[in-house]
């Protein structure tokens, strides 16, 4: 049945009402791509991908981490790449001293024209990478067991999950002072991918009891959680990029983080390019 005159009116005037407005809107109106300052430790920085950049050369920063990919796919008009392998909280505000270079305070990066800023901190503070090296000898000697929880807790006590509680203080001052010298950014806080599934672990890929492999999966998602808890806290955004299907035991086309013994160009238990491409991503997805 044709509509009536005056309903046909009515629709291209509503048609060319809409082509208008859609017209008006910028072609990414989630995110102004002004500037954007990335800061972080290794797992923003990204040791070992191809290319290293030789502005501070100890900091192990690649060319082709997640913030520099990012900073392509939004179309960034400026960016600074302040990430440094071996950060903690405090080398937001003092510089760090690195085998080859110091890095400078990591915020002094970020300014009042900043408009976007990624942080990727807090794993270095919690000593995530020690318990990892301690958790694989003590595998080696007892692959079945769980001799890695038993040296962490104690009666009820876990020490791994008080150091994550701990460590929610200095990451809020992180992204306190990031508000504070930005008022207008965009502040995101970046988690860090799933290095373990959730049990039986790859034991000939990293020597982790197979028993230890659930409690080190739970400190894993115990510091995203932290870190997501203080994001809806402190007016900033979480971008969960933990999935235990890219885990260091995932097959190598599969894997986000390589194992012990890398299979592909990354530091040992550290992304590799696919990872930082898959982090990249989701961000990307969060923004737009």
């Amino acid at each position: 049945m044709p509509l009536p005159r005056f309903g046909r009116a009515a629709l291209v005037v509503a048609a060319a009402l809409a082509a208008t407005l859609l017209a008006q809107q910028p072609a990414n109106a989630a995110v102004d791509t002004g500037k954007y300052v990335a800061l972080g430790d290794s797992f923003t920085a990204g040791p070992l991908i191809p290319h290293q950049t030789l502005d501070v050369p100890g900091c192990l920063r690649s060319d082709h981490n997640y913030a520099a990919i990012l900073a392509e796919t939004i179309d960034a008009g400026e960016f600074t790449d302040a990430s440094c392998s071996g950060a903690t909280t405090k080398d937001m505000f003092a510089p760090q001293g690195t085998f080859w270079g110091t890095n400078a305070p990591q915020l002094d990066a970020v300014t009042p024209d900043t408009t976007l800023v990624t942080i990727g901190i807090s794993g270095n503070d919690v000593g995530f990478m020690d318990v990892l090296l301690t958790c694989l000898s003590k595998g080696l000697v007892d692959p079945f067991g769980h001799p890695c929880e038993k040296s962490y807790t104690d009666n009820g006590y876990d020490e791994l999950r008080a150091r994550i509680a701990d460590v929610a203080t200095d990451v809020t001052a992180v992204v306190t002072a990031v508000h504070d010298r930005a008022p207008g950014a965009e502040v995101v806080l970046v988690g860090y991918p799933a290095l373990l599934p959730e049990k039986d672990g790859c034991w000939w890929k990293a020597t982790i009891a197979k028993g230890d492999v659930p409690y080190l999966d739970g400190v894993n998602d115990e510091l995203n959680d932290m870190l997501a808890r203080v994001a809806g806290d402190h007016d900033a955004r979480f971008v969960d990029v933990y999935d235990r299907g890219h885990s260091i035991c995932a097959s190598r086309g599969d894997r986000w983080v390589e194992a012990v013994i890398p299979t592909q160009p990354a530091a040992p238990v550290h992304p590799n390019a696919a990872g930082m491409r898959a982090v990249a991503a989701r961000l990307a997805d969060a923004l737009a």
